[in-house]
């Protein structure tokens, strides 16, 4: 749902290749030759589901890709796009279920395609990614112990990618002619001679990855022991490095939730009615209450868009017969930037209050679930109900705006106003009070182990 950094405006164009044009690309850029292709609804980028044919130079990897053409604006931030890219290989080497980054024919993750319309010559990034199995979770009723799934999955991903590096004291010794930096030892001081007691298991006990720097980043799996010393090692943490890591931090992004006040400058779409009123009062709160809190709020990086269409889930049969969904995907990163964990939260349960039939109660599984990995502190709480109203808004005026420049897409564009406008009304006429027990009743239910 990205749009760049700046404010949207309509020197945003959005990619228009056509189905040749975009087969064209995946073969001249990725070296692959397609067997079939479709477009993928997009916000102001364009996707494409792409299957491959297979030659004999191309005869192991996926079959399925998609291809990401990047509208002109945010094709002007190539280290933002290269930062998510390596982020969401960073993810999946960590075990989350997000796509695998396909490298071009030169072993880059990214290509800038410049198309000369005959008046002027506009540039796109294109890459390709995986195709992710699975149904997007805006297709099936989402039940209580789903929400909590997916509340502690989005806690599980700003915790991976924290990036404050813990300094302790460590073991270096010689793995299998790899280094062992990072492992805390426990028990008493370690001896040499107890380290190198790690070369007979060491290339087992550590998995080596490599990015394309040739950084080396080390996993210890669980808590190892050194072999007749009584000493143990826990495994490290691995954290995200990347040498354009303050590209993420986007100021005016208008999708950041932190960019509230800007909406203001959207207002005019959605004329004069009880909507309008509505998000100006939010607006007006945001500024009075969340925007002197902000130094109360811990920052991380944050996905910032985990919706019903950006989450993707299998389903498979339990022991009694009945249904049981896991998550499968995770999609779009294009909105990831640094944020807060009050603001992750808060996104999530905005998007998973819109198909729901029961969209008040949402907030406290999904809060429950993210807070049995990040509990939330007092000042963040008491922010949450304001900025669930606040993310309702953003996406809603931006909705009605963008509907405005591309009237094409509006069956895409306005899938949250469907039920949105509904449920912001809905909040707001119980008041701050009144959600808040229900959310908090909730997340307390899960504590003594019984969910409301």
């Amino acid at each position: 749902m990205s749009s760049g950094d700046g404010q949207q405006s309509q020197a945003l164009t959005k990619p228009s290749f056509s189905e040749v044009q975009a087969s064209a690309l995946v073969e001249s850029v990725f070296g692959l030759k397609v067997s079939k292709i479709q477009p993928l609804p997009s916000y102001d980028d364009q996707n494409f589901h792409v299957c491959i044919a297979r030659t004999k130079v191309t005869t192991d990897g996926p079959n399925e890709y998609v291809l990401k053409i990047s509208n002109t604006e945010s094709s002007k931030t190539p280290d933002l796009i290269e930062v998510q890219s390596h982020i969401i290989m960073f993810l999946r080497a960590a075990g989350f279920p997000t796509a695998s980054v396909c490298r071009t024919k030169g072993d880059n993750i990214t290509s800038l395609v410049s198309v000369d319309s005959g008046s002027e010559v506009k540039s796109y990034l294109v890459r390709l990614l995986t195709y992710l199995p699975g149904r997007p979770i805006a297709e099936i009723p989402i039940g209580p112990q789903l929400l909590y799934e997916i509340g502690k999955l989005a806690a599980k991903l700003d915790k991976t990618l924290e990036t404050g590096v813990t300094r302790h004291r460590t073991v270096q010794a010689s793995c299998s002619g790899f280094s062992c930096c990072g492992a805390q030892a426990r028990g008493h001081q370690t001896s040499v001679a107890a380290a190198r007691g790690l070369r007979s298991w060491g290339s087992q006990a550590l998995e080596h990855r490599r990015d394309s720097y040739g950084q080396r980043a080390e996993l210890l799996h669980g808590v190892w022991d050194l072999p007749g010393s009584g000493i143990q090692l826990e495994r490290p943490a691995l954290k995200f490095h990347h040498p354009k890591l303050s590209s993420l931090h986007r100021e005016n992004f208008i999708w950041n939730l932190k960019s509230v006040p800007l909406l203001e400058k959207y207002l005019f779409a959605l004329g004069q009615n009880r909507n309008r009123e509505i998000v100006e009062q939010v607006i007006q709160l945001f500024k009075d209450e969340v925007m002197t809190s902000l130094g109360h709020f811990r920052e991380c990086i944050i996905h910032g868009d985990l919706n019903d269409h950006n989450i993707l889930i299998e389903s498979s049969k339990s022991a009694f017969g009945d249904a049981v969904y896991q998550v499968s995907g995770i999609l779009d990163f294009d909105d990831m930037s640094y944020g807060y964990y009050v603001f992750e939260v808060a996104i999530t349960i905005m998007y998973m209050m819109i198909e729901s039939k029961t969209p008040i109660q949402v907030g406290g599984h999904v809060l429950a679930g993210f807070e049995s990995v990040v509990p939330l502190t007092p000042v963040e709480r008491g922010a949450l109900f304001l900025l669930v109203c606040s993310r309702f808004c953003q996406s809603l005026v931006l909705a009605a705006y963008s509907c405005q420049l591309y009237p094409e897409n509006e069956e895409y564009l306005m899938i949250t106003a469907k039920t949105g406008w509904k449920h912001l009304q809905q909040m707001f006429d119980m008041g701050q009070r009144a959600v808040e027990e229900i959310w908090f009743e909730t997340a307390k239910s899960y504590e003594s182990g019984i969910s409301m």
